[in-house]
């Protein structure tokens, strides 16, 4: 069963959607994930639509919603502002614990790329967070794009960029609209996995609160609830070193996990060994029902 759902955050509306498992019970109450979609994406996405499938598969209540500025939310269009994400992340956890059938003390977060660097942050900030699942994420911006921007002469034409965007900003009082591959390369083979509907143009301020933002620092705060990090061994989009770098940050119950034979975007290539490690890690440290395995060390 889906449920089309709004929430109001800082004064916009917001569209997202509930999902429900087959079984649920009159009165029973379930444990629940807001999954986020990636960068200038919306709910639809196959990193989305995925997880949210597989969770309900597994007795788990899933919600999706599109960020603001994206999809059928309100707000200026492709402005991507981290922190402001981060507060419609926990907007949307607000919803879902007023919902009769969640296990309110049991709302877990997971998001792919962007959304798994907001993952991260909501959950290190926002304790009512029982649970973080990262996939293909980042947690430090400026070192993020030293890398995806790796050509000779292409770091520095990214810092050029978010120069000209002030000075822009600064003589017009208008922002400096650049392209979404200007901001993060993607090789052609995976543009398949940009949804009709993604932010194609944005603000530079996009580029620059990426840039700013250091999902890192909340890792380890997010402890002793479980955090569970996915990374693609060889990542075309995000580097895998990101990822390496928050679980050397984190604190016990955490897992990391590599992988071979995927890319960027693994939820929406269904690849099935990343969904058998995410169903043992549910199993173990945030089951449907029952008590969860806590481990003392990483």
């Amino acid at each position: 069963m889906e449920e089309k759902v709004s929430f109001i955050s800082d004064g916009l509306k917001l569209s997202g959607t509930i999902s429900v498992p087959d079984g649920l019970e009159a009165g029973e109450k379930r444990p629940a994930f807001i999954v986020l979609h990636g960068f200038g994406s919306t709910q639809k996405a196959g990193n989305v639509l995925a997880p949210c499938a597989l969770l309900n598969r597994l007795g788990y209540v899933a919600m999706r919603f599109d960020m603001r500025g994206c999809g059928e939310s309100e707000g200026e269009r492709g402005k991507l502002i981290c922190l402001e994400q981060v507060s419609d992340t926990r907007n949307a956890l607000t919803l879902l614990q007023s919902k009769s059938y969640i296990d309110a003390a049991r709302v877990g977060v997971m998001g792919s790329s962007f959304g798994a660097a907001v993952a991260v942050y909501a959950a290190g900030l926002d304790e009512r967070f029982a649970a973080c699942i990262s996939a293909s994420g980042w947690g430090d911006g400026a070192k993020k794009f030293r890398r995806q921007h790796s050509e000779p002469g292409a770091y520095e034409k990214f810092l050029k960029m978010l120069d000209d965007g002030r000075a822009y900003r600064e003589r017009t009082g208008k922002s400096m609209m650049v392209s979404r591959y200007d901001i993060v390369p993607i090789p052609q083979k995976l543009r398949g996995h940009v949804v009709e509907k993604s932010i194609m143009d944005m603000p530079v301020e996009t580029a620059q609160s990426m840039y700013d933002f250091r999902a890192e620092e909340m890792i380890g705060k997010i402890s002793p609830r479980p955090a569970l990090l996915l990374h693609s061994a060889v990542d075309s989009v995000t580097p895998t070193e990101q990822t390496i770098s928050m679980f050397e940050r984190s604190k016990a119950p955490c897992e990391m996990h590599l992988f071979s034979g995927t890319d960027h975007f693994m939820f929406a290539e269904r690849n099935q060994r990343v969904h058998e490690v995410v169903t043992a890690w549910l199993g173990a440290f945030f089951p449907v029902s029952g008590p969860a395995v806590m481990a003392d060390a990483h």
